[in-house]
């Protein structure tokens, strides 16, 4: 179920696959909410850093974490523009967040083709805010690509 900021911190983790966009990463971004306030910012980072695991999420996670001074990331809420794969499910699923909100669905690599949830049993799942404009961005950046 939609929240009534999901629409504005989506516009957010858009500003950040742009970023990525700009800097040659596959252009996902990501935050993350805690009480209202954004404690994390991430897109990809794969190049820059030659790290397969240095996804937008799991840039994400590792920021909030420092931020907050632990590991768990209850009462938080994850924002990404594209579905997490499966090593970011696993990540956010040990990381215990409350929420996570993605943009759009990744035919290709996304959790959802695993048949069954990785996220941790209390987490809320909401997908398809901006999906549009998420898969656009990705559609443009493979398009130049090619």
């Amino acid at each position: 179920m939609t929240a009534p900021n999901d629409t504005h911190f989506m516009k957010q983790a858009l500003l950040e696959a742009q970023q990525a966009f700009e800097e040659g990463e596959i252009p996902v971004g990501a935050i993350i909410v805690c009480q209202g306030k954004i404690i994390a910012r991430a897109h990809n980072m794969t190049e820059r850093l030659n790290d397969v695991t240095a996804h937008a999420e799991m840039q994400a996670i590792t920021i909030a974490a420092h931020v907050l001074g632990g590991k768990y990331l209850i009462n938080c809420t994850l924002y990404v523009t594209l579905e997490p794969c499966l090593m970011c499910a696993g990540a956010l699923s040990w990381s215990q967040i409350d929420r996570i909100v993605y943009g759009a669905t990744d035919e290709k690599r996304g959790y959802h083709l695993t048949g069954s949830s990785v996220f941790h049993p209390k987490t809320k799942i909401t997908s398809g805010v901006l999906a549009d404009e998420s898969a656009a961005l990705m559609r443009t950046f493979f398009k130049n690509k090619r």
